[in-house]
């Protein structure tokens, strides 16, 4: 066993760095988080200092057993987590575990801080260690707390107002918000007609196209053409006047510079990504983790290919600024380097300046010598980030922009821009890109004709062009990060969780790459905006991440800021719990009166989702319910649309002495004859489905079922069915594996029920039975607390430690850190 232990959180690192440190040192690798607070209401405790209970991650204790072993065995400790307050957070957990077991009493514990996979930013790592950071590890305390107390206490109120099962978040609920409110704008858009009139001109050298700036003596704008009548006898008005010929006024030439834009930071790549490649903003710091981690690059075996991917820094090395210099000066020339490094400020509070911008770990590894060893996304993903930082320290581009006045008679006038490139300068390397429906403002590229005052040029013809104006676009994921940040709502390393966390809540849904909400997340937004209007506010969220951030540098201790939040947080809470009746859902939508019945009908969030709902509860019948339609929301559904729903389910007819009907149910739309359900397509409309169609489906269904059933026995429930994976034995609780080299048809009862006894497990979807699904949830649970009691009865030095723990519950957890912290220092420091 090597005498030294490191321990990063990937096997992959764990992996390249154990080539580059040797025999002396064995890397193991957490898998992430090992601890996490426990998952039941009192795991923060407000009234004890918001001491927090935590236990290992169970999916993570095979790992952090083998860390403990090894630790044992070892002289010297070393955590290499990653460098940002995450990673602090992992190596002040494994700590404390490790403490609990006296595992590190008398020895060196360091921490070690890798922003980049290189041998020599290992080695210099390696000769810089440090002690955990305090102010980090609080930090991401406060932010873990916070967001447990958000959780656990603004939850309970969402299920009983607005649907089961949801969840609010300290920071996903103002990103919802923000989604929510752009939704609200594009149906509050009301279109607005306008026209444009542009000139078709005949050049000698080249033709182009000219836009109208005056009419009629006047400035034209916008809005001042309406209607198509007014703009055909404007139109008239032009071609007239002008008599075929426009006549040069005024020639402007202006030469102007671009700067390249800074190397990237999380933000700005995970926007690049998404605008230039198409990535999700989770996509893009996943191919990012495996080029920070190290790939095999031939004989140089397995190297980290970019720096640190979670930073807010614009800042480069000099090392770094050397290497690009002497990369611009070999590829493009000496005159494409400006006198000295172009240098860049970032607009982060709290940019982690020790740590750098994104960066190829060697500017000298050109995307198409490292091609041949990436995949495609890691290709990209590395061609952009080399791309942008070689241009980041590039001379800025020369454009000349030329804008020509043509006047149409007296009373008229046209304008034609172009812009034409006198030095690419960066441009020669990469242009940074832009959201949809970002348009240029100078007609960048087009060339023009060289034109001066007095010229007279040839008008072919004069066009008037109908236009209306557009809704702002729904967030992309690159524009709603970019947003977040301008906010400061989260910070970058958090964006591809928030934007994770609202997919897979169904909150938020992507429509051709662009956020839509869902009738749910609508009435979570709105519920939390209306009761909660502090918690979901930008200002507000904002303001605590800036506080998070002050704490992360040692301004500010955290528990004075939990109880600054907790306090009237919970007062709200208790003040709303208290007057649940009185409170609106936040998602009933009242449409009116039915025209038959006279009762009302409203749209809301039902138990399993979108409906509408004829009557109310004190209505003497039972209310009626519909669900509603792919596409429709309670939010914009009118009433017309809402009674065509209540026509479900639809009578076709009757076959083999049975009605057949169609409906719309829990999962969605299914035709029914006598007791058989079966699903429609997607090609299928409820509304429109005929008769045959419906039969059909049923027909098909039923066919299904009889050749399901291979074999089966009077008298006894086990059966040889069909499976979707092949034939297997069943009795409804348990199912059991039939051999390859057997024919399924010709088993016997008994062999059926030894195979069964043999290879059962518990039966699961549709066909099995509920005492069998009850069982499988109670068997491990069993199996767990077994295991638990039996580890905990093998180690009596844990159970006593465990105890006197418990005892002394009223300590506050800032003086136990800092136990760990003093204890971990090395001997001489």
């Amino acid at each position: 066993m090597a005498k030294n232990l490191l321990i990063v959180e990937s096997p992959a690192k764990a992996k390249t760095i154990n080539k580059y440190l040797g025999k002396d040192f064995t890397v193991l690798a957490s898998y992430g988080h090992v601890r996490d607070l426990v998952p039941k209401e009192g795991a923060v405790d407000p009234e004890n200092g918001f001491s927090m209970r935590y236990d290992v991650i169970e999916k993570n204790e095979k790992h952090v057993d083998a860390i403990a072993k090894a630790a044992r065995k070892a002289e010297a400790l070393f955590l290499a987590t990653d460098p940002d307050r995450e990673g602090e957070a992992i190596s002040w957990h494994i700590a404390e575990i490790l403490a609990e077991r006296g595992l590190i009493e008398d020895k060196p514990l360091q921490r070690v801080v890798f922003t980049e996979i290189t041998p020599r930013a290992i080695k210099e790592a390696m000769n810089h260690p440090r002690d955990i950071s305090e102010p980090l590890v609080d930090a991401q305390q406060a932010r873990r707390a916070l967001d447990y107390l958000v959780g656990f206490n603004l939850s309970p109120v969402l299920w009983r107002k607005v649907q089961a099962g949801l969840s609010a978040g300290r920071v996903q609920s103002p990103a919802l918000r923000m989604i929510v409110e752009r939704e609200e704008e594009i149906e509050a858009f009301r279109a607005r007609e306008y026209w444009s009139v542009e000139a078709e001109c005949k050049h000698p050298k080249q033709d182009f196209t000219a836009r109208l700036v005056k009419l009629d003596g006047q400035k034209f704008e916008q809005f001042t053409l309406t209607n198509g009548e007014d703009a055909e006898a404007a139109r008239q008005r032009i071609v007239k006047d002008a008599g075929g010929v426009l006549q040069v006024t005024d020639v402007n030439s202006k030469e102007r510079k671009r700067r390249p834009a800074p190397p990237f930071t999380t933000s700005t790549l995970q926007q690049e990504a998404s605008r230039k490649l198409g990535f999700t903003t989770k996509r893009t710091m996943q191919v990012a983790q495996k080029l920070y981690e190290g790939v095999a690059i031939g004989e140089e075996g397995t190297v980290g290919l970019i720096t640190y991917m979670r930073t807010d820094s614009v800042n480069l090395s000099a090392d770094a600024l050397a290497e690009l210099r002497d990369v611009i000066a070999r590829d493009f020339g000496t005159g494409a380097l400006p006198d000295k490094p172009n240098a860049y400020q970032t607009k982060s509070k709290n940019a982690q300046e020790a740590h750098e911008a994104i960066r190829p770990t060697s500017a000298l590894r050109t995307p198409a010598q490292v091609a041949r060893f990436l995949d495609d996304d890691q290709r990209r993903l590395y061609e952009l980030v080399w791309k942008r930082t070689v241009a980041c320290q590039m001379i800025p581009a020369r454009l000349n922009t030329v804008s020509v006045d043509m006047a149409a008679g007296s009373e008229h006038a046209f304008r034609v821009s172009g812009t034409t490139v006198v030095d690419p300068g960066f441009l020669a390397v990469y242009e940074e890109g832009k959201d949809a429906k970002g348009k240029d403002d100078d007609d960048e590229g087009r060339k023009l004709p060289a034109m001066k005052p007095g010229d007279r040029v040839s008008l072919e013809r004069v066009h008037a062009d109908q236009h209306f104006t557009e809704p702002p676009p729904r967030y992309s994921e690159a524009s709603l990060v970019k947003a977040l940040e301008e906010f400061g709502i989260g910070r970058p390393s958090t964006y591809a969780s928030i934007i994770a966390t609202l997919l897979f809540r169904k909150y938020v849904e992507l429509e051709s790459r662009r956020f839509r909400p869902t009738d749910v997340g609508r009435a979570v937004s709105k519920f939390l905006s209306t009761h909660f209007t502090q918690y979901v506010d930008y200002d507000f969220t904002a303001r605590m991440e800036d506080e998070l951030d002050a704490i992360s540098r040692g301004e500010e201790e955290w528990v004075p800021l939990m109880e600054k939040f907790w306090d009237p947080f919970k007062e709200l809470v208790e003040e709303k719990k208290a007057n649940l009746d009185k409170i609106d859902a936040g998602s009933v939508r009242v449409l009116g009166d039915d025209p038959v019945s006279g009762r009302q009908v409203s749209a809301r969030i039902g138990k399993y989702g979108p409906l509408v709902q004829m009557g109310t509860v004190e209505d003497e019948e039972k209310p009626k319910f519909a669900s509603l339609r792919p596409g429709q929301s309670i939010y914009s559904i009118t009433m017309e649309e809402a009674l065509e729903l209540f026509k479900m389910p639809r009578m076709l007819g009757e076959s083999n002495g049975e009605a057949v009907s169609v409906g719309i149910g829990r999962f969605g739309p299914f035709a029914k004859r006598g007791s058989t359900y079966a699903s429609l397509t997607k090609e299928d409309d409820p509304f429109t489905i005929d008769f045959a169609r419906a039969v059909a489906l049923v027909e098909e269904k039923e066919e299904i079922a009889r050749n399901r059933i291979i074999r089966e026995w009077d008298g006894h429930d086990i059966q040889v069915l069909n499976g979707r994976f092949g034939p297997y034995i069943s009795d409804g609780k348990l199912n059991g594996k039939i051999p390859k080299d057997r024919e399924p048809a010709s088993l016997t009862l008994d062999e059926a029920l030894k195979l069964l006894e043999e290879t059962g497990k518990p039966a699961r979807g549709r066909f099995a039975k509920k005492a069998a699904k009850k069982a499988a949830p109670a068997k491990k649970a069993v199996k767990k607390v077994a295991k638990k009691a039996t580890k905990k009865a093998a180690t009596k030095k844990v159970a006593k430690k465990a105890a006197k723990k418990a005892s002394g519950k009223a300590v506050k957890k800032a003086p136990a850190r800092k136990t760990v912290a003093k204890r971990a220092k090395t001997p001489g420091d």
